[in-house]
């Protein structure tokens, strides 16, 4: 199973980065192959995504979560698919965010993209774009419109 790691700097304060992140249904503006994100509750997600010209869907939860520092989420059905980011104070004003993903690719043209790395270019297009809209938007604005609760990763929560 292939596993993505990247990571970029954010000229914004961490509140306001971590904020951004956990507007999941926003995620369509700066990830490519994510049609929508349908935030079910606090802890469950209902993704549409366009792979390759092949449109899938799948559920997840998040697994992990805690204020301006993780997001960890997997897969419950469809794709298997997980992943964390974490968020790290650099100064008052600038942010690093850590990603990792990790996925199981379907079909030979997915299997080709991961074996010719073309996804680890697709994920670091994908926090370029993040950055842009974070470095964009009023820090205020930001950091106040994000998801402030807390989950601790259960024992029982599985990644795949």
């Amino acid at each position: 199973m292939p596993q993505l790691t990247d990571s970029i700097d954010v000229k914004a304060p961490i509140s306001a980065v971590y904020a951004l992140w956990t507007r999941f249904e926003d995620f369509p503006k700066f990830m490519s192959g994510v049609d929508s994100i349908t935030q079910q509750n606090d802890k469950d997600l209902h993704w549409e995504v366009s792979i390759a010209g092949v449109d899938r869907s799948f559920d997840a939860t998040i697994t992990e979560q805690h204020q301006d520092e993780r997001v960890a989420w997997a897969s419950t059905d469809g794709e298997t698919h997980a992943g964390v980011v974490t968020f790290h104070r650099l100064s008052d004003d600038e942010t690093r965010v850590n990603l990792q993903l990790d996925w199981k690719p379907q079909g030979i043209v997915e299997k080709l993209g991961a074996l010719l790395q073309i996804d680890d270019l697709q994920i670091g297009n994908d926090l370029k774009r993040f950055k842009e809209i974070a470095e964009e938007a009023p820090s205020n604005q930001a950091a106040s419109s994000g998801w402030e609760g807390d989950i601790d990763r259960s024992p029982d929560a599985t990644g795949h």
